[in-house]
């Protein structure tokens, strides 16, 4: 199976009551673990590719990647640019064979976010390649991008129904008190917003930060109105607690398959509980 524009799924997650999972691939034993956990799982997802992992990889080894787990899985596959910071990366990224691109102009000013990104939708439809946009500013730490607590802003609705409106993108991440990375605390989601969001828009509200949220806000959140959950960090550290206790165990252990299949099936512990939770086992 190709790969699939988000709107191959998305939708009917919004209908359903259930959120699609982003797990973003870093390389790969990522791409590797989340697909074989999804399998299992008959689920749709999607690989979501920072400009900083896609710098690490390669576009044509990320791309190479993505369009074998479609073929081998016969799943409903997204290939996504997450945060995406220019018109330009998402064109090169579309022309390469992504499916979906996200332009996040949330630092920019409400005005000059809308033009930007109807200038991404407006180029991306035409090639059937879904676009996620971003309203609001999210805290934590993506690639080297660092935004602190006193410098997160909650998204305004008004503002996120007109930014949708404007725009025409296909699913909507918005500021809403989650954060890129572990959490210190419990964070504090805004579910009203989510809600009255949701409830005038026609596509998914999207959640960044979901590595670290409990399991309980993580159903409210998609109750609300959430139909794609985004999860990086969580696998992050359970492919590298696997690989310090392998280590840890035997310092002389050299051959990186030793480390890295253990790592790789932590992760799809990690990816089939998220599947599991988020409501889209057997929605492939």
């Amino acid at each position: 199976m190709p790969l699939v524009s988000m709107n191959e799924f998305l939708p009917k997650a919004k209908a359903g009551k259930f959120a699609v999972g982003q797990f973003n691939m870093n390389n790969l034993e990522f791409a590797q673990a989340i697909t074989d956990a999804a399998i299992e799982e008959k689920s749709p997802f999607i690989f979501g590719v920072s400009e900083g992992a896609l710098k690490y990889m390669g576009m044509e080894y990320t791309v190479a990647i993505a369009e074998a787990a479609a073929k081998k899985s016969g799943l409903p596959i997204a290939l996504h640019l997450d945060h995406g910071s220019s018109f330009e990366v998402a064109m090169k990224c579309i022309r390469a064979g992504f499916s979906s691109v996200m332009f996040d102009g949330s630092h920019y000013t409400l005005e000059e976010n809308i033009r930007l990104t109807k200038e991404v939708v407006k180029a991306a439809h035409a090639m059937g390649v879904s676009v996620e946009g971003e309203l609001g500013t999210i805290g934590g730490v993506e690639d080297d991008i660092s935004v602190d607590e006193e410098h997160a802003n909650l998204a305004k609705p008004e503002e996120a129904i007109r930014f949708y409106e404007e725009t025409g993108v296909d699913c909507l991440a918005i500021a809403v008190g989650t954060a890129h990375g572990m959490y210190k605390g419990e964070p504090k989601i805004h579910y009203d917003i989510i809600e009255q969001v949701a409830k005038a828009v026609p596509v998914p509200i999207v959640l960044h930060g979901g590595s670290g949220v409990p399991d309980e806000a993580i159903r409210l959140s998609i109750a609300a109105g959430v139909g794609k959950i985004n999860v990086n960090t969580e696998n992050q550290v359970a492919c590298t607690e696997a690989i310090r206790a392998v280590l840890a165990k035997d310092a002389n252990v050299y051959d990186p398959r030793k480390y890295l299949t253990p790592a790789r099936n932590a992760m799809i512990e990690v990816v089939k509980s998220k599947i599991r939770l988020f409501g889209s086992s057997n929605q492939a």
